[in-house]
């Protein structure tokens, strides 16, 4: 029976690329019900062994084994995740980045950082320029870089509109299923609009009352590039929570900057609180941990003992 990849995921239809298919075309397939039996869904990106039926169509019948799963969004074997955050429109939340990048962090997949709609903050490319627009009391978008490229995130400043920082992030697409992940409104079909011409995905303004987007994107979608990437689109969303992340201490090892340090603390399981000889908390008192990303730990670890107690 023939392999294939599912690109497309909708109303319970799973819509598989032939690995056979010089044409590229996809097959509309179901799958078989001993699935469901199992707890089990196929996922977009799934490399699956399917039949063809009398109508043309096909039936998924066995999932091969994933590499990578992601809960939400809903995708299978992605090597790399695109963080994509608007400078501004919705305003740059970077408590939210962080929280994104727990969740890249814990499921052991490639991150880099996208900042989009840097044409809606300067009148000229200069980030150094752009970042004074930003408003009284935010970080500049050269200083936020420079955070989190010296923890070692690749950190792309982006405009669809002006074609500023595009060839930097197909580059690192290439040949690999990589996700578009952040809030809604923030420019992912934009973005993908501007990499894949003639692409032209559903995009929408701000609600200025609201300060977010509408979700333009219903459901997960593989779409394939000119450099032999594969990018999942996916649905906007501004909540996440930390499900997959069981026990406070496992919350430290998501926080890249911290992990040199903490294997130097006095006590196994050390939280970063307030325990004795803590190196953790002796790096970020030097200024060698950011205080915002400190914070941000505090507040998702406080979430993390909540839940547990809740449940």
């Amino acid at each position: 029976m023939p392999a294939g990849l599912i690109v497309k995921a909708l109303s319970g239809y799973y819509y598989v690329l032939s690995e056979e298919d010089e044409l590229m075309t996809s097959i509309q397939c179901r799958a078989r019900g001993i699935f469901k039996k199992r707890g089990v869904s196929p996922l977009v990106g799934d490399r699956v062994i399917y039949e063809l039926t009398e109508n043309g169509e096909g039936t998924v019948t066995e999932i091969l084994p994933r590499t990578s799963e992601l809960v939400r969004p809903p995708v299978a074997n992605v090597e790399l995740v695109v963080l994509v955050f608007a400078v501004t429109e919705p305003a740059l939340n970077l408590q939210l980045l962080d929280k994104f990048l727990v969740h890249t962090e814990s499921a052991g997949l490639e991150t880099i950082i996208c900042l989009t709609k840097h044409d809606l903050v300067a009148d000229d490319k200069d980030p150094e320029t752009a970042s004074q627009a930003l408003g009284e009391g935010a970080q500049g978008i050269t200083e936020i870089v420079r955070l989190y490229e010296s923890i070692g995130y690749q950190t792309v400043v982006t405009s669809a509109k002006r074609g500023i920082g595009i060839e930097p992030v197909l580059e690192q697409l290439a040949g690999r299923i990589s996700v578009f992940a952040g809030q809604s409104g923030v420019g992912k079909s934009s973005l993908l609009n501007a990499m894949v011409p003639g692409l032209q995905l559903e995009t929408n303004q701000i609600s200025m009352k609201l300060g977010r987007g509408k979700h333009t994107t219903r459901h997960v979608e593989l779409i394939r590039l000119t450099n032999g990437g594969l990018v999942a689109d996916t649905p906007g969303f501004s909540q996440l929570d930390f499900l997959q992340i069981e026990e406070a201490e496992q919350l430290s090892s998501c926080f890249r900057e911290f992990r040199e340090y903490a294997s130097g603390c006095k006590f196994r399981g050390c939280l970063h609180l307030h325990e004795p000889d803590c190196k953790v908390l002796e790096a970020k008192e030097k200024g060698d941990i950011s205080e915002s990303r400190y914070e941000h730990y505090l507040q998702f670890l406080t979430d993390i003992k909540e839940r547990k107690r809740r449940y």
